[in-house]
């Protein structure tokens, strides 16, 4: 199957513990199939500034916001497909652009400066908002993930993420997953996207079961918790040593 390399849909995140994952997918189950990954990893590498721009922006919840990253299904190798991904969003709207390449010609281009080779709409689009940010690898992120589309609505999927590790080193797909967990082991972040209105079924699963909308970003939440203290405990440091030295030119 050809992959695909333009989304507009809804998007919508739900935060389960074990007991309501329990109740809620046999349900899904019902309805909707397993895809034919399986439970598989999905790799992410965020490009942002030096100051981290983009998720600043974007925790602040505007009516239009961007993304930028690397994924790869798995961890690959240098030959293997990644995807190069420019995720919008407007009044509530996600749309996702994307193109395909080899990782050591993502890698190329991200790392090494070097022109990108695909041509089209979506590469221009790309490379300008890349150029545009002057952005550069600055977060990995991966997660176990379970996706499900609808035996009779194809275009309704869900997904259920978990395990989720972030870190700030080792900015390479190949390297594997392994950093910071933002979960628990017991919960799971369900999204469900759709192009239009949810189906009556799923919208009475989600109520008879207490589940609500749960505002969640992967990226943003690694870097409000762990990020932004850093920032803080460096800025700190950095002062009180100014300050140090400082005391110490004056005597």
């Amino acid at each position: 199957m050809q992959p695909q390399d333009t989304f507009k849909r809804y998007e919508k995140k739900y935060l389960l513990n074990a007991e309501k994952m329990q109740k809620l997918l046999p349900i899904i189950e019902e309805h909707m199939q397993l895809d034919e990954y399986g439970k598989h990893t999905i790799c992410n590498i965020y490009l942002d500034t030096e100051n981290f721009a983009l998720i600043r922006e974007s925790i602040e919840k505007p009516v239009y916001k961007e993304k930028l990253r690397l994924r790869s299904y798995g961890v690959p190798t240098d030959s293997d497909t990644v995807f190069l991904e420019l995720k919008k969003k407007f009044d509530g709207i996600v749309y996702k652009r994307r193109i395909a390449m080899p990782l050591k010609q993502a890698m190329d281009y991200l790392y090494e400066g070097k022109e990108l080779e695909q041509k089209g709409q979506i590469p221009k689009e790309l490379d300008y908002a890349i150029q545009k940010y002057k952005v550069h690898p600055a977060v990995y992120l991966s997660y176990e993930r379970r996706a499900y589309y609808g035996k009779e609505q194809a275009d309704l999927r869900i997904t259920f993420d978990e395990n989720i590790l972030c870190r700030e080193e080792k900015l390479d797909l190949r390297e594997g997953s392994f950093g910071t967990p933002l979960l628990e082991e017991s919960e799971s972040i369900m999204e469900i996207k759709i192009p239009g209105t949810m189906p009556l079924w799923l919208s009475k699963a989600l109520s008879e079961n207490e589940i609500f909308p749960f505002s969640y970003s992967k990226y943003g939440t690694y870097y409000k918790k762990y990020i932004i203290p850093q920032m803080l405990y460096n800025t700190k440091t950095n002062t009180a040593l100014w300050y140090k030295n400082y005391r110490r030119v004056l005597c």
